[in-house]
């Protein structure tokens, strides 16, 4: 997350305010990240994905600047809502394109620590997002954390940040919630 915390937090405080032009501006600020984020997130999809990163950042966007009820504070929370967003997004997809065929939304996904490039196993992301549901239920930070790393793309320290716990606690979660849902998944 490259710009200056200072001018995206500032952005944000306009926009909360109604300054017109502000939208524009933070577009102009935040867009090259929330394409680096959606181009990650798109490269664990299935093959043949017709969903581009392109589309992603502008329809999640579009949610995150029409936000009535979110009390933009800084950089980081609004990458944290940006991820959420991008999430729901990918779920309303998948599940218009499986069309009731489980299954037939299969998508490529990777829970690897380093995120290196290797072989992954197809997963199905509505089992995913029902995985990490029944996580929320039983542990939400744990979830939080699944769902910022793994579709927002952020750094330890940045969740740590949004979450405001350590930064060993966000990786403490992060090996817990990776183990729990790859013994839910495989159920």
């Amino acid at each position: 997350m490259n710009e200056p915390d200072g001018d995206i937090t500032q952005l944000l405080l306009e926009l909360k305010q109604g300054e017109p032009r502000s939208a524009d501006a933070l577009f102009t600020r935040v867009y090259q990240e929330l394409r680096r984020l959606a181009r990650a997130r798109l490269r664990k999809e299935r093959a043949g994905h017709t969903l581009g990163a392109t589309a992603l950042v502008h329809e999640a966007y579009l949610k995150l600047v029409n936000q009535d009820r979110v009390d933009w504070t800084n950089r980081a929370q609004f990458f944290a809502v940006a991820s959420r967003a991008m999430r729901r997004i990918l779920i309303d997809y998948a599940r218009r394109t499986s069309a009731g065929k489980r299954g037939g939304g299969a998508s490529l996904v990777t829970l690897s620590e380093d995120g290196a490039e290797r072989e992954v196993p197809i997963i199905d992301l509505l089992t995913l997002h029902e995985a990490l549901e029944r996580l929320r239920v039983l542990n939400e930070r744990q979830s939080r954390v699944v769902e910022l790393r793994f579709f927002g793309g952020m750094q330890d320290a940045d969740i740590a940040e949004v979450l405001n716990v350590s930064v060993p606690s966000v990786r403490r979660d992060w090996r817990l919630a990776r183990a729990w849902l790859s013994q839910e998944m495989k159920s």
